[in-house]
């Protein structure tokens, strides 16, 4: 079984595909192949796959063994509604052997296997299951995304809770951006205060890799 590492956040936007996207290409630079999937994807219109289809060019180029694969085994499931996947489905089901298939698919072939979820820990995908629930399902580690303007202590505290409680190995990354002056000096503090390391996705990611392939 390949490594497998999920991609979470503390919301939408925060910037998962975007973090996934330097995790595949720093792990590649280690020498391990790589796999992604992104198990629910929302926002699914006229063939177009907003992370989906980014995800599958770039695996293609870092992994000459993926050549073969189309979208869809690396969004198993998708919906065109911009919506929580039990809001998109219209209170469906989730056919959850699909993302088994493309996990095992994958892991025919990759070392590390990136798992990018949808939203945050409790978008609900179907009615009786989180996108928490999927981590533990999928058994892997996970890395939490987390902003870095005014709330990020709050939002971070909240979902690294919640992955304590159901005793899942994480790691954190704080994904920065161009407007976010304010993060060393408002929101830094703390964390330096009450965390071991602050792994920043612009200038820490290589060392990220080793963290996470070791949870």
């Amino acid at each position: 079984m390949a490594k497998r590492i999920f991609v979470t956040a503390t919301n939408t936007d925060i910037g998962k595909t975007y973090v996934t996207a330097l995790l595949m290409k720093a792990f590649t630079k280690k020498g391990y192949k790589v796999g992604v999937i992104k198990p629910v994807e929302t926002g699914v219109s006229d063939g177009v796959y907003p992370d989906g289809d980014l995800l599958l060019r770039l695996l293609k180029e870092l992994n000459p063994l993926a050549w073969s694969l189309e979208v869809e085994d690396i969004v198993p499931i998708s919906y065109e509604l911009p919506a929580a996947p039990l809001i998109a489905s219209d209170f469906g089901e989730i056919d959850y052997a699909k993302i088994d298939h493309a996990i095992m698919q994958q892991e025919a072939f990759c070392d590390v296997l990136l798992i990018e979820g949808a939203g945050g820990l409790y978008v609900p995908l179907d009615n009786e299951v989180m996108m928490i629930d999927l981590i533990q399902k999928v058994d892997a580690a996970a890395l939490l995304v987390t902003h870095c303007s005014l709330g990020c202590i709050n939002d971070a505290l909240l979902s690294q809770k919640a992955l304590e409680a159901q005793n899942i190995n994480y790691a954190t990354v704080f994904n920065c951006k161009a407007d976010d002056k304010s993060f060393e000096e408002v929101s830094a503090p703390y964390f330096r205060a009450t965390a071991k390391e602050i792994f920043k996705s612009a200038s820490d990611i290589d060392t990220l890799c080793d963290v996470l392939y070791n949870l």
